[in-house]
C-alpha cells in the first residue's frame, strides 16, 4: 500500500445528477492537481483540508466536465490518507472518462474494499467498524440500519473490549498464582477466577442470541405461501405485496408456477413465494409447479399456510399442514367474509379475509413474532456478519473449556491456555490479530468504490 495512490468511480454506475470520483494516496493532491483546473486557478495543494473549488477537468488540453474538488488532508479523511473527491455529472461516459485521466495522471486503480481496507490499516476503524460499512450500504429497513450504524460507531468493539478487559484481568490472576503459589495476589484472589469466567461466558452467550435474533433484520426471512388449491394463495400475496403479483381467479391451478416477490414487514424484509396448489394432477405443467412449490416450501424460513374456512379441512390439506410440522409456521384461515371456521391447528393462526384486506395487520404483527422480531431489544448490540460469530462462539467455547478445567481440578495453568485462545480470537474480531488473507477476504467483498 505504501506510496500507492489508488482511484475509483465511488458512485453506482448509471445515469444520475451526479457521480463521484475518490483518490487516496500520499500523491493524490499532485494526481488531482493535474487534472483539475479551479475556475479561480488557485491549485488543490495551496487549499486547506475539507476545502472543496470549482473547476473543470481538463486532458490533454481536453474540458472533459464541469466538477467540483473537495480535498481532505491526512491524517482527517476516510482512509487516514491524502484524499480528494472529485464530483461531476453522474453519465456513466463522462466518469469513466475522467477515471481514465485520473489514472494516466499517475494513479491506479483500485481494488474491491481498498479505501475501507486502507482506512482500517490505518487505524481510522477496527475490522468490526470497517465490516459494518458494507451492512449500512446493503440495509434494508430502519432495524438493520441501526444496528448497522451502531457497529460502525464502535457498539461491538466496545463490548468486544469489555470483555476482552474481565478475561486479561483473569490471565493476570492465573498468571499471579502460578508464579506465586504460596502468596494470595494483592490484586485479586483466584477464588474469584469462576465468577470471572462465568460473566464472560454470558456476555459471549448473549452476543450469540443476538446476532441469531438479529439476523432476521439483516438478511431477511424466506417465507412460502402454501395450501391447497383455490384457499386465496394468490390472493394473500398480493395482498401483502400491494399489488397484483399473482393472477386470481376461480379456477383451481391457476398458479402453475413459483411466484416471488420482496416485502417489508415492519422493520423486516419477507422475501415472499406464491405457491402453486398443491394437489395431485394429471397436468404435466401444473405437476411441475408442485414439485417447485415443495422446493421452496423446504427452502423457507417460515411457512404461511393457508386453508379456507367456508369448506371442511380436506385430506390433502391434513397431508400438506403433516409437512410442516416441524417447520416455523402460520396458518391463516382465510374467507372469513363468508364462513367462520373453528379449526384448530396447534399453531399460531390468524383468520382473515384476504380478498377485502379484513386481518392484514394482525397477520403481520404474528410473522414479526413468529420470526422473533419482537424479542430483540432496541439497544441490542449486534455482531455483523458469521465471521464475527464464528469468533465469539470460539471464544465462548474457549472460557467454556477454561470453566470446565477449573471446575475438575486440573492445574490453573491449563485455565491460562484456554483465556489466552479466547483472547486471541476475540482479537481476530476486531482485527488486532488477523492474517493478510483473512482481511483481503473480507474486503473482496465490499463494491470497488467503498
Amino acid at each position: 500500500m505504501a506510496g500507492k495512490t489508488v482511484a475509483a468511480i465511488s458512485t453506482p454506475m448509471g445515469v444520475g445528477g451526479i457521480g463521484t470520483i475518490r483518490i487516496s494516496g500520499e500523491k493524490a493532491i499532485e494526481i488531482a492537481d493535474k487534472v483539475f483546473c479551479s475556475a479561480s486557478g488557485e491549485k488543490l495543494e495551496n487549499i486547506k483540508g475539507y476545502t472543496a473549488r470549482y473547476g473543470r477537468i481538463v486532458w490533454n488540453e481536453k474540458t472533459i466536465d464541469d466538477a467540483v474538488a473537495l480535498v481532505f488532508r491526512a491524517p482527517h479523511s476516510y482512509t487516514g490518507e491524502n484524499v480528494v473527491e472529485i464530483t461531476a455529472h453522474g453519465g456513466n461516459f463522462v466518469l469513466k472518462r475522467i477515471l481514465r485521466a485520473v489514472l494516466e495522471a499517475g494513479a491506479i486503480p483500485a481494488e474491491a474494499g481498498e479505501f475501507t481496507k486502507r482506512a482500517f490499516l490505518n487505524g481510522k476503524m477496527d475490522l468490526a467498524e470497517a465490516e459494518a460499512v458494507m451492512d449500512i450500504i446493503s440495509a434494508g429497513g430502519d432495524r438493520a440500519l441501526k444496528a448497522a450504524r451502531s457497529t460502525a460507531d464502535g457498539a461491538v468493539s466496545r463490548e468486544i473490549a469489555s470483555i476482552k478487559a474481565d478475561l486479561v484481568f483473569a490471565a493476570a490472576t492465573v498468571t499471579a498464582f502460578t508464579d506465586f503459589p504460596d502468596e494470595e495476589p494483592t490484586f485479586s484472589g483466584i477464588d474469584k477466577l469462576p465468577e470471572m469466567l462465568s460473566s464472560s461466558k454470558e456476555k459471549l452467550e448473549k452476543l450469540i442470541r443476538n446476532y441469531d435474533s438479529g439476523k432476521v433484520f439483516k438478511e431477511g426471512v424466506r417465507a412460502a405461501i402454501i395450501g391447497s388449491t383455490n384457499v386465496g394463495k394468490s390472493t394473500l400475496m398480493n395482498l401483502l405485496s400491494r399489488a397484483d403479483r399473482s393472477i386470481v381467479t376461480s379456477i383451481a391451478g391457476t398458479t402453475r408456477d413459483v411466484i416471488e416477490e420482496t416485502v417489508q414487514i415492519g422493520d423486516v424484509k419477507l422475501l415472499l413465494s406464491d405457491t402453486a396448489g398443491m394437489r395431485e394432477t394429471g397436468d404435466e405443467v401444473e405437476k411441475i409447479g408442485v414439485e417447485r412449490s415443495k422446493k421452496a416450501m423446504e427452502n423457507a424460513d417460515l411457512i404461511i399456510f393457508v386453508a379456507d374456512a367456508s369448506r371442511p379441512f380436506t385430506n390433502d390439506e391434513k397431508e400438506i399442514f403433516d409437512s410442516i410440522k416441524d417447520k416455523t409456521a402460520i396458518a391463516v384461515i382465510n374467507k372469513t367474509d363468508i364462513a367462520d371456521s373453528d379449526l384448530e391447528l396447534g399453531i399460531k393462526t390468524v383468520k382473515m379475509s384476504a380478498k377485502q384486506g379484513v386481518g392484514l395487520e394482525n397477520l403481520e404483527t404474528a410473522i414479526l413474532e413468529t420470526v422473533g422480531a419482537m424479542e430483540l431489544s432496541a439497544d441490542a448490540v449486534l455482531l455483523s456478519n458469521e465471521r464475527q460469530r464464528n469468533c465469539v462462539f470460539e471464544a465462548l467455547r474457549e472460557v467454556t473449556s477454561a470453566i470446565d478445567t477449573l471446575s475438575s481440578g486440573y492445574t490453573v495453568d491449563a485455565v491460562g491456555t484456554c483465556i489466552d485462545s479466547a483472547l486471541t480470537h476475540l482479537m481476530e474480531l476486531t482485527g488486532e490479530s488477523v492474517t493478510s488473507e483473512v482481511a483481503d477476504e473480507i474486503f473482496r467483498k465490499f463494491c470497488v468504490g467503498k
